[in-house]
């Protein structure tokens, strides 16, 4: 995995444990929302994770596309369903999502070379 990467993962992890160690209710429920949101139910958590891909894609948030690509690749997807999930978010958000995609691209190649 490239350098940059592990620095997202790294920087991630930090900002994780400095937002959890605030005395707010509000933000520690909103962070532990997230777990049961992509938790078992009526959809797998495996497809939880590409709608998140989707829905960071069309919001234009890389370290989002980041996260939910590990997962995705992490729950099993593999290039062909990430790239027609892309796909739809390119359709849903329009040519504005074309550099995010780029990046997805680009992290997607570095996640599936380290397998």
């Amino acid at each position: 995995m490239s350098n940059a990467f592990n620095e997202f993962l790294q920087r991630r992890e930090r900002g994780n444990a400095a937002l959890l160690a605030t005395d707010s209710l509000a933000i520690k429920r909103f962070v532990g929302l997230d777990k049961t949101v992509y938790a078992e139910g009526a959809l797998s958590t495996k497809n939880k994770e590409l709608l998140g891909l989707v829905a960071s894609a069309v919001l234009r948030c890389n370290d989002c596309i980041d996260y939910h690509l590990q997962r995705c690749v992490q729950e099993g997807y593999g290039k062909p369903e990430i790239d027609e999930a892309m796909s739809v978010a390119l359709m849903v958000g329009g040519s504005i999502v074309i550099p995010h995609a780029r990046h997805a691209a680009e992290t997607l190649e570095q996640l599936l070379a380290s397998e």
